[in-house]
């Protein structure tokens, strides 16, 4: 049977081969035997500083070694790891920080010039603080943790009372509602589900993983991070903002997979220098624009897409390896392959609760266990009906074949590059920024899927676009803040005849 807690699986691995490179990021080098060796000293340090089982414990770091040995030692010991957004605004922070009642915040001193210590000291202040009452401290990787860890022997100690229905993290959905929901998964669930995903796209030691998912957010925490570890690959990553230095290291690494957002890929192989790299062992993944003209489909919505969800603990619908690697028929264009394996899944009428025929759309539901604990301070009928299932907000539909199709939210919310957007936060912020009510919503990008758009309703001159993104800047993460700004008298905004806007015809001023 598979490891079932983080620390159960570092040190199989590690029995197996501690040479195995964990993780590269640009420069680093993580070996499986130096993750143990790192995030055991780092582990000493955190109970040294009163941090054990149950202790909520936050990252602010990029992705990278520091977020790796943080990330396993907090786990390993029972805390829960909280990985917080880098992306995050000022207001967003200190909600994240203070809705998890997180107690110890490691944070790296700044990420591609922005700086986190003047930002945690607007968000958070100087602990304890009324802005989050149950934080105690802040410590930045420049900093000591502790002068005088714990022994070997207090450290083997709290590992044995690690089990595997512990919480292990809360990680944040990326803003479907106003306020982004601190989704909690324990460490059997998370392991188990992704030993089935590995099989799937047969993931395993000696593949090379190149990934531009962030670690704080569900693909990258659990489907890159911890995917790895289970698998026993390497992760390659980058935080170097020049396009041809990420190249120099894709094409010095070899990696053999990649996954994550295009935007960033189609960025890189915009770049002059990429004709003439040499990326021909990288065959398989979704980052289309940097791999082998020969891995490259024809037309992507003939290969298995997957859906994901941090309740679902990442992928919850995909295809098998094989699926993914070869065109389908015509017939099954855009199709998410199934649930996985672990899962149960309804498609539900969401007037009636019933399950519809074959061919229709309704509601995703899902149940099993690889899903989450539940929203951290929230009850449990606040995620699941009396009998277990997680109402998604997705639109699906199965075919005869049992091949599944998605059809986007049930809601409003906004997709823009892989991360989610709610546009009743973007309402709001605009409100408290400009004091004018407005219409969010999102248009199709070929890039990014969509862009946040704002319609402003004024009968003055309302602020240019340049001017209102500044003025939202200090309220919403960068990837929220409209892209697209127009501005309407309220007397002419477009109305259906229940009175309510028609949102068909605000979308066709914008050309969408």
């Amino acid at each position: 049977m598979s490891p079932r807690t983080v620390g159960a699986v570092l040190r199989q691995r590690v029995e197996v081969d501690p040479d195995a490179v964990f993780l590269i990021c640009d420069e680093e080098r993580l070996t499986y035997g130096e993750l143990q060796r790192r995030s055991a000293e780092a582990a000493k340090a955190l109970l040294a500083a009163g941090a054990g089982h149950g202790t909520h414990v936050a990252l602010l770091m990029p992705n990278g070694a520091d977020f790796a040995v943080a990330a396993v030692a907090i786990m390993r010991i029972g805390a829960v790891a909280v990985p917080l957004s880098t992306l995050s605004s000022v207001a967003e922070l200190r909600t994240l920080v203070d809705g998890s009642d997180t107690r110890l915040l490691l944070a790296a001193r700044s990420v591609r010039g922005r700086a986190f210590d003047e930002l945690l000291g607007a968000a958070v202040g100087e602990p304890p603080s009324v802005l989050a009452p149950a934080l105690q401290r802040t410590v930045f990787t420049d900093e000591v943790l502790a002068e005088a860890p714990v022994s070997d022997e207090l450290l083997a100690a709290a590992e044995d009372r690690v089990r595997p229905a512990d919480p292990v993290v809360i990680v944040h959905t990326s803003g479907s509602t106003s306020a982004p929901k601190g989704v909690v998964h324990s460490h059997s669930g998370l392991l188990d589900h992704l030993v089935v995903l590995n099989d799937l796209r047969n993931y395993r030691p000696g593949e090379i993983l190149f990934s531009n998912s962030p670690f704080f957010w569900i693909g990258g925490f659990a489907y890159t991070f911890l995917g790895t570890l289970v698998a026993g690959a390497t992760v390659l990553c980058s935080q170097e903002g020049d396009p041809a230095k990420v190249l120099d290291l894709l094409e010095r690494e070899q990696p053999t997979m990649c996954n994550g957002y295009a935007v960033s890929a189609t960025a890189l192989a915009a770049d002059p220098s990429f004709p003439g790299r040499d990326l021909s062992t990288m065959t398989r993944g979704n980052l289309y624009a940097l791999m082998p003209a020969e891995s490259v489909p024809a037309d992507p919505a003939l290969r298995t897409n997957m859906l994901g969800m941090t309740e679902g603990g990442s992928v919850v619908m995909t295809g098998t390896a094989a699926e993914a690697e070869a065109d389908l028929p015509e017939h099954l264009r855009g199709s998410f392959g199934r649930p996985t394996p672990d899962l149960e899944a309804r498609i539900v009428d969401r007037t009636t609760g019933t399950d519809v025929a074959t061919g229709e759309r309704g509601e995703l539901w899902l149940r099993g266990p690889a899903m989450m604990l539940g929203y951290y301070g929230r009850e449990r009928c606040e995620a699941f009906d009396a009998e277990g299932w997680f109402h998604t907000g997705d639109l699906v539909h199965r075919d005869d074949s049992d091949h599944w199709y998605f059809h986007g939210r049930g809601d409003d919310m906004i997709k823009t590059a892989g991360a989610n957007v709610s546009p009743a936060e973007v309402r709001d912020a605009i409100l408290a920024a400009t004091g004018l009510d407005s219409i969010a919503f999102g248009l199709p990008d070929p890039g990014k899927g969509h862009v946040v758009a704002a319609l402003l309703l004024t009968e003055r001159p309302a602020p240019d676009a340049d001017v209102l993104r500044g003025l939202l800047s200090p309220l919403l993460s960068s990837y929220k803040i409209p892209k697209v700004v127009r501005s309407i008298a309220r007397t002419e905004v477009p109305l259906r005849s229940s009175g309510k806007v028609d949102m068909t015809r605000v979308k066709e001023m914008f050309g969408g």
